[in-house]
């Protein structure tokens, strides 16, 4: 039978996650220390996971509302107006999701149309464009650099936009770069979007996850600019809520209507058990937040001054927890360095270019495992990086003999 005959297309030239492939790879060797996967090595902290397994003893294991308990809505509020000065109303400007993605998915669906070109800054995370691509969009890379701490410039944004654009995808804190976004720059990127009449996709996923003095702007507290954002948010990475598929958009009531609907036909609403646990996490767990950025942030500096000693110059990340080194000097490109590195040293990464054409010569190491596994993982990539310097001294010599 010619399956061929019956796929849609548009899914077939979707290409494999760069991520997940060697994911896959480590699963199948032993000795692996995998640095690849976002996914935090905490536990959900207990007393969330408390108010989960008590709603299943008080039987709450029914469809909740389309949108997501009104509890749980109105906690959402709340917690975007006291940590991002943002209000939403709980009734028309909220939706919960099966996770962010679940989020993003719907709102990129709602908004794009055949022909409408979706700026997407580069490099981000390997979702939005094969998405804008299966809507019959265009995806346009928007380049980051490092000299600009990969932060958006308002010059580059306003040369991408033609009379086809319609959506700004902006992913900070990034993935993979780490990077963040402050409120010049995002007053200097709003200033462009409100002149060009565009709407912006926020995903903010990692908005908790931030160092240093100065916490996430949200561009949806930018004056003008709440009435054209959509925010995609969850519980994944700020609570360690990963496996319980939770998320949230917050958006223009019109545009958050349309996809309640679209959710209602694909999801029905999200895990009722995971809703109750996400109550307790919005209501009480700020001090967890504190614990596991600071945990974080120990990791942060070890990761970035250790692949500075083994000679990989390392942008400083300020946000989530990625760091994306750049392994040019190693004469490798991103996946052979990856595939190499995980052949010999049986250590995983992900190769840079997985996150946009713009990301080749970086790889993306997160360091949201273990403070021994990253000192094994870093110990271990000093020892190939030394291992590829020497062979190419060694083949340098017989070139010159």
């Amino acid at each position: 039978m010619n399956y061929d005959e019956f796929l849609n297309p548009k899914i077939v030239d979707v290409k494999p996650s760069g991520i997940r492939k060697f994911f896959s790879i480590a699963e199948e060797m032993d000795d692996v220390i995998s640095l690849g996967v976002g996914e935090p090595d905490f536990l959900t902290p207990w007393h969330i996971r408390q108010k989960g397994i008590a709603s299943l003893d008080d039987g709450a294991t029914r469809y909740t509302a389309n949108a997501g308990l009104k509890e749980l809505r109105n906690e959402i509020s709340a917690f975007y107006e006291r940590r991002h000065s943002v209000k939403y109303n709980p009734d028309s400007e909220i939706v919960v999701t099966v996770g962010g993605s679940e989020g993003i998915d719907m709102c990129i669906r709602t908004l794009v149309c055949p022909g409408d070109e979706v700026l997407v800054v580069e490099p981000s995370f390997v979702c939005y464009k094969p998405i804008v691509e299966v809507c019959g969009g265009k995806a346009v890379p928007l380049v980051t650099k490092a000299e600009n701490n990969f932060r958006l410039q308002a010059d580059d944004l306003e040369k991408a936009i033609t009379p086809k654009t319609k959506l700004l995808v902006l992913p900070y804190p990034n993935n993979p770069t780490g990077a963040v976004m402050r409120k010049e720059d995002l007053q200097a990127v709003a200033d462009v979007v409100i002149k060009h009449n565009i709407l912006v996709l926020s995903d903010e996923i990692y908005s908790e996850l931030t160092f240093g003095s100065q916490e996430h702007v949200s561009i949806a507290s930018i004056n003008g600019m709440q009435e054209r954002t959509v925010v995609i948010n969850g519980f994944s990475k700020t609570y360690s809520m990963t496996g319980w598929r939770l998320g949230y958009a917050l958006g223009p009531a019109p545009i958050i209507k349309q996809m309640t609907k679209l959710h209602q036909y694909a999801i029905m609403s999200a895990p009722t058990t995971s809703q109750y646990a996400a109550i307790e996490a919005l209501q009480n767990g700020d001090e967890d937040i504190v614990k596991m950025k600071w945990e974080y942030d120990t990791r942060r500096r070890y990761t970035v001054n250790a692949f500075r000693e083994i000679g990989l110059d390392c942008f400083e990340p300020e946000g989530a927890f990625y760091a994306f080194p750049c392994i040019k000097s190693t004469g490798l490109s991103s996946e052979e360095f990856c595939e190499r590195l995980i052949v010999s040293k049986h250590v995983a990464v992900v190769p840079g270019n997985a996150f946009g054409d713009c990301g080749e010569g970086y790889i993306r190491v997160s360091y949201c495992y273990s403070i021994d596994n990253i000192k094994e993982a870093v110990r271990r990539i000093g020892e190939f990086v030394r291992e590829l310097k020497e062979e190419s001294e060694n083949n340098g010599e017989c070139n010159g003999n």
